[in-house]
């Protein structure tokens, strides 16, 4: 693989190579300007790209045709017949994460599942492929842990190797990846933004979130449309997707160090500490006070 790159903002970038044809890239554009990135990519990778904040837009054909991606998305691009370089307009406060893997290793991961993932099938194998969705709450976790991490140098990588391998996992687990004919749910475009106006509301309430009952009389959907829909778009349900993002929440607030554990319990809708030590525990698999220890 060329793995030459053209940076107009060079620190935008951390690349770090996970293992043979198996690439993680990390941008990070603070600034108040869109920034722009190119990195050349043979034909013989595929690419998985999730926007965690603000906005991105991909430029093909020295910006003839464009695609976009959006806060909370994801984009995988294959296309084996000819080479696919980044050309990345960052919009200003935007991470992305990029995940570069050799279809000959991604193939390897998934030899006996090719049934399971589309584009691996004979009939698909030599066909280029396109596929947007949304990042879930499990996915964005392990997203902010690869952009925010406090490591030794000498245990980074295996680090790094650890969570893409999970984030892959994560993403061909959803079972939004199912097609439109699959989830009936989702050709009502009314009813989708329904679904989203509902993650807004608990995320905005999470402290003192609403029962499905009035979540469902809130939006104007009824009570299981809103839990199948929930399920589809988001692949998980209503207080599952809300525990996991109170969880990144109180983990980026004790990571501030500007709360103690009880304010950080109370900001995320846990009225003891106990009960909140408990929640972040079944989370992380340790307690707040270990997790910032842990931070050195």
């Amino acid at each position: 693989m060329d793995v030459s790159q053209k940076n107009n903002a060079e620190s935008l970038i951390n690349e770090t190579l996970i293992e043979d044809g198996f690439f993680i890239l990390r941008f990070d554009n603070e600034s108040a300007q869109k920034q722009q990135v190119e990195r050349t990519v043979n034909s013989s990778y595929i690419q998985f790209h999730f926007c965690l904040k603000g906005a991105a837009i991909f430029n093909f054909n020295d910006g003839a045709y464009q695609l976009p991606i959006q806060e909370e998305n994801s984009l995988l691009l294959y296309n084996p017949q000819r080479d696919l370089p980044m050309n990345l307009e960052l919009a200003p406060e935007t991470w992305v994460v990029t995940l570069l893997m050799s279809i000959k290793k991604f193939h390897n991961l998934f030899s006996n599942e090719a049934s399971f993932i589309h584009f691996l099938s004979d009939e698909n194998k030599d066909r280029k492929y396109y596929k947007d969705g949304s990042i879930s709450p499990s996915m964005a976790i392990v997203l902010n842990q690869l952009m925010n991490y406090s490591l030794h140098p000498s245990i980074q990588k295996l680090y790094f190797k650890g969570k893409a391998y999970e984030l892959l996992s994560l993403y061909f687990n959803r079972p939004a990846d199912a097609d439109i004919e699959q989830c009936p749910f989702l050709v009502d475009e009314d009813n989708v933004q329904k679904i989203k106006r509902a993650k807004q509301i608990i995320i905005a309430r999470m402290d003192a979130p609403p029962t499905l009952s009035e979540l469902s009389d809130e939006i104007g959907l009824s009570l299981n449309k809103l839990k199948e829909g929930f399920k589809q778009i988001y692949g998980d349900s209503v207080f599952s997707f809300l525990f996991d993002y109170k969880m990144e929440v109180a983990r980026q607030l004790l990571e501030t160090g500007s709360h103690n554990v009880n304010e950080v319990g109370l900001k995320v809708g846990y009225s003891t500490a106990s009960h909140f030590i408990t929640a972040f525990k079944k989370k992380f698999g340790t307690t707040p006070k270990k997790y910032l220890m842990s931070l050195g």
